[in-house]
């Protein structure tokens, strides 16, 4: 009788926890692009050249790839409470300073807050794919899709209001409402039951040198390596691809991103029902082709009529192909995942800052960002073809 009486339980609490995680990814989404759009608005403040601005930039990617390094010892050692209060706390400490000072008062809390998103990505995509999965297909991935949905709606949200509130000379208040809402945030779930560390975990913690002889850790390296790298190099450069396409590129250039992210976040908010009719692998393979097309209509057609289309292509295309990998990461390792994380999604930091790098660095080589798009072109071509088998 007892034992009847318990068993909705932990459903309610995994509900608790799904929730709280969809909030935390709203500013989460936030702080992952917030130096896009404040870009202009630093570098007139400091007055900085662009090589000083783009400091920001490595210090937020280097401050990350610690977080997830340390997230993966955390998530192992003593569960994900710790590691998922820890990266809020940290995300609102930096964006609440980081208008305060000069730039090395700037860089400081860049960092900070790279600090603490490192911590709360892995760790709030893992948390959700393990507490979500079921008897049913494609419930983890939908749960874990609908959580990045809240991470878009985080990013299209910071770019709108930095515009508007700096032009209302309200950017301040805009930074410190989003500070209070993350500590008020952590003050209020800092009682969940948060999955503790598990003994099966320690006990199951990897041996890297027995999964580095299977072909599904080199695997779901690629994929976790290629599809941000990919993802950020099409969202980063096609505003300026379109800018430069004429006077009427030139007007459109600063929405263009919109459109791609808008896309991506729309997907990911239809992948939990679409991801109950259809199979994980038939959406990737689809996904990924999908998205070459869109991929190629951009450089094949490079008027406004070609981008536009295939901007919106390409990011609804992408929107449940990251998620599915997470899914299927801890679906796969189990427990072990949470020690693998710490390695998958430090190549998930890795991807995006070398790949639209090596963009820019073929544009400048040959003169034609057309050309170098050719390689996000080519990498989600490679991604189709390593789904296009069962592993």
């Amino acid at each position: 009788m007892a034992a009847t009486q318990l068993t909705p339980e932990p459903t309610l609490s995994n509900r608790k926890l799904i929730l709280a995680g969809q909030l935390a990814f709203l500013p989460t989404g936030v702080l992952t692009t917030l130096l896009g759009p404040m870009l202009p608005i630093l570098i007139a403040r400091w007055a900085i050249n662009e090589t000083q601005a783009g400091d920001l930039f490595l210090v937020q990617f280097l401050a990350m790839l610690a977080g997830v390094q340390l997230s993966g010892l955390l998530l192992s050692r003593v569960g994900y409470r710790p590691a998922f209060l820890s990266g809020l706390l940290l995300m609102a400490c930096g964006i609440a300073t980081i208008y305060l000072g000069s730039l090395w008062l700037g860089l400081a809390s860049v960092a900070t807050f790279g600090l603490g998103l490192g911590l709360i990505i892995p760790t709030d995509n893992l948390l959700i794919a393990e507490i979500s999965a079921g008897p049913n297909p494609g419930s983890s991935s939908g749960a874990v899709s609908l959580l990045n949905f809240f991470w878009g709606v985080g990013a299209v949200f910071c770019s709108l209001m930095v515009a508007w509130t700096e032009a209302h000379k309200l950017l301040p208040l805009f930074l410190a409402s989003v500070a209070v809402f993350l500590v008020l945030l952590a003050f209020a779930i800092r009682n969940l039951p948060f999955p503790a560390a598990s003994a099966k975990s320690a006990e199951s913690a990897p041996s890297w040198r027995r999964l580095a002889k299977t072909p599904t850790i080199w695997l779901f390296a690629a994929v976790f390596f290629l599809y941000p790298g990919v993802e950020t190099a099409v969202g980063g450069w096609i505003g300026y691809y379109v800018s430069r396409l004429g006077e009427h590129g030139l007007a459109m250039a600063s929405l263009m991103p919109a459109f791609f992210w808008s896309a991506l976040t729309v997907g990911r908010g239809l992948g939990t029902a679409f991801l109950r009719h259809f199979s994980e692998s038939r959406v990737l393979r689809v996904g990924f082709a999908a998205a070459t097309a869109g991929i190629a209509l951009m450089i094949w057609v490079p008027t406004l009529a070609g981008v536009i289309p295939g901007a919106l292509i390409t990011g609804l295309s992408f929107a449940t192909l990251y998620p599915i990998t997470v899914a299927r990461l801890s679906e796969h390792y189990g427990v072990a995942a949470r020690n693998i994380g710490a390695v998958m999604f430090s190549l998930a930091s890795l991807g995006p800052a070398i790949v639209p790098w090596m963009v820019g660095f073929i544009s400048h080589s040959t003169g034609s960002l057309r050309a170098a798009l050719f390689l996000p072109l080519g990498g989600t071509v490679a991604l189709l073809l390593v789904h296009l088998f069962e592993w």
